[in-house]
Formats: structure tokens, sequence, C-alpha cells
């Protein structure tokens, strides 16, 4: 055995030892992302449900009976009477309704008449989140016309003119946000936990002087890096599997690709979440400074430029731009297709090329401003 491979055998000894003794690095990688993926997956959601609507109907009750029970029916709306208007509006004031349905006198005559003499009704909406206001459009629209389909079968109204139009939703045939936002957030937890695995130990290494006695060895630096990324590697990888497991198990997720991409895109984003890290402490060495760095370059261009809950697309060009410098984007449009779609060769390729070459950056930024001399 060469010299070189008795010196890295023993900087990994040196490593695993300290990895036993100090829990701290056995917390962030594998308690940490549990509690992340947990709370954010379930409390991150772009479905709504049970969105409370106010209803004033004008008409008779006998009338409106049927149509009241089918807006009631929906499993995303939540109706509550309202015996005016003014009510209504209070209601939205007060922040007890997102919104008021204003059945007019005639509505349940004109909705049986043909479509030259259309019912009235009216939806007063919260608009301050505007996304949040389409959606109850929307809602409040599907309702109704599943009321008046019905009133067209009862009564044996042929339909006039029209379109039937069939859906069809590919990938994620439920619509379930967590689908598509899971994935993200396991991107973004990595991206943490990677980090943080190196920045925070390494930089108490050298408040404690350790890394001073270890750049004093015949160690080369090539040898000392790779000792470290290779040791939280493996604590990186281990952590990656649970995150995926639990995303399967817990949340349901389907996985339609295959396991080879999968720890390839996890590989190289480890190697270069673990070599942000190293560059981070070696540039801070302390701790505080260190976990302040690895949350700004981390986690919120994780959470804002990925595409985890905010589609690229919709962006500014030049923010779409700046994106491509964000390797937490490759990862998730990675782990995205191969949870929804499977092996989807034209996107995975892409974004391993963008992972690898920001994994051989990280590793050679942290080999560039790691010295010997400690001045």
């Amino acid at each position: 055995m060469t010299a070189s491979l008795l010196r890295l055998r023993g900087l990994a000894r040196k490593e695993i030892k300290q990895i036993l003794r100090d829990p701290s690095a056995i917390l962030i990688a594998f308690l940490m992302p549990i509690v992340l993926l947990v709370v954010n997956g379930f409390g991150i959601s772009l479905d709504a449900s049970e969105m409370k609507l106010a209803v004033v109907i004008e008409a008779p009750e006998e009338n409106a009976r049927g149509m009241l029970q089918a807006i009631d029916a929906s499993p995303y709306l939540s109706v509550q009477r309202a015996l005016s208007t003014h009510d209504g509006e209070a209601a939205m004031i007060d922040g007890r309704v997102r919104g008021m349905l204003v059945l007019r006198d005639d509505f349940a005559q004109r909705a049986g008449r043909p479509a030259s003499w259309p019912a009235q009704a009216q939806l007063v909406m919260n608009a301050t989140d505007p996304n949040t206001a389409r959606i109850l459009e929307g809602y409040v629209a599907g309702a109704l016309q599943v009321w008046l389909a019905g009133q067209a079968r009862e009564r044996r109204l042929a339909p006039i003119g029209g379109i039937d139009l069939e859906y069809r939703d590919w990938f994620n045939p439920e619509l379930r946000s967590a689908d598509f936002i899971v994935p993200g957030i396991i991107a973004m937890v990595m991206t943490m936990t990677g980090t943080l695995l190196t920045a925070l130990i390494v930089s108490r290494e050298w408040e404690r002087g350790t890394m001073e006695s270890m750049l004093a060895s015949p160690a080369r630096m090539v040898e000392l890096i790779a000792a470290k990324l290779g040791c939280y590697f493996a604590l990186g990888m281990g952590s990656m599997g649970g995150a995926v497991t639990l995303a399967i198990a817990l949340f349901g997720l389907p996985y339609r690709g295959s396991i080879g991409p999968l720890a390839a895109a996890a590989s190289l984003f480890l190697i270069f979440a673990l070599g942000l890290g190293l560059f981070i402490s070696t540039l801070a060495r302390n701790q505080f400074v260190a976990s302040q760095l690895a949350f700004l370059t981390t986690m919120m261009p994780a959470m804002m430029l990925s595409g985890m809950l905010f589609d690229i697309a919709a962006m500014p060009r030049w923010l779409q731009f700046v994106t491509y410098a964000v390797p937490a984007r490759y990862l998730v449009s990675t782990l995205q297709t191969l949870f929804l779609a499977g092996d989807v060769w034209a996107v995975v390729l892409p974004n391993l090329a963008g992972l690898g070459v920001a994994a051989v950056l990280a590793v050679s930024a942290t080999l560039v401003v790691t010295r010997r001399r400690l001045d």
C-alpha cells in the first residue's frame, strides 16, 4: 500500500472517530432532514380545500336548495349562508369567508332556460391573494356547472352548442401539490444538510485548532479534503436515501424512475454541497458565521430560485438566467422528473451535467482557498 493511501486511510479513520464522538453530525445528517421534510412537506401546500364561501340567496329556498347542496357538496368549498349582502360583506371584511356568492331572485328560473337568457349571479372575492382568488373562482364555476348539468339531465334538456372538453392530466393525475413540492423540499433539505455537515463541523475544527495540526501533518491538501468529503459523503447519501424513503412511505409519492439517475444526481449534488461547506468553513473559521453563510448561500436560493415553489418560466428573463447559477435548480428538476415522469433523459442528462459542473467548481474553490499557511 502506498504512502498516500496509508495517509488517506488514517485521515478517514480520524474523521469516522470524530463523527462517532460528536453527535451533531448524526443529528444534522439524519434528524434535521426528517424534521424539515415533515414540517415543510405538510406545511407547504398549493392545494386549497374547504374554502369558506358566503352564499346569499335572494330566490325562494325551494328553488335554490339543490344548487346550494351542489356547491356545499364540493370538497373544496365550505358554504355559509348569509341573510343579506351586508352580512356577507361583513364576513369577508372580518376574514371569516374568502368570498361571497349572490344569487338573484330569478336565478333558478333562468338557469333552466336557453342560453340567450342567462341566469344572473355575482361572485365577490377577497383578492388580497390573487392566486387564491383565481382558485376560488374556478371552484365556484365548476360547482355551478355540475349543478346545471344535473338540472339539464333531470329536465331532459338537450345541450345547445358549447364544447365538450375532456380533461387528462399527465404525470400528476390527482393534481396533488405534494407530488410537485416534496421533491423540491428534498433538494432544499439536502442543500442545507450537505453544506452544514462540513461548514459547521470543519469551522469548529478551526476554532479548536484541530485543523492547524492536520495542516502541519505530512498529508497533502488533496488527501485532507478527500478524507472529509468521503466520510461526510457517506452520511449525506444515507440522509438522501432516508428522505426519498420518507417521501414515498409518508407522503405517498410515486417513484417512476430508476435508481441510477437518482444516485448520480444525489452524488454530484452532495459533492457540491459538501465542497461548498468546506469553502465556507475555510473562509469563516467560525461556527456562527459559517452557519449564517450556509443559510444565505443554500437555503434561500434553493427555496426561491430552484423552481420548487415558483415557476422559473414565469420569472423575468434576467432572473431566469440567474437560476442557472443555483445548483438546486438542477436537482429539483431531476427529482421531479424521476418521481413523476420517470427516466426522461432529455431532462435528466442536462441536469446531471449542470450538477457535475457545480461539484467541480465547489471542490476546486476549496482547494484554492485552503492553504497550509495560516496568515
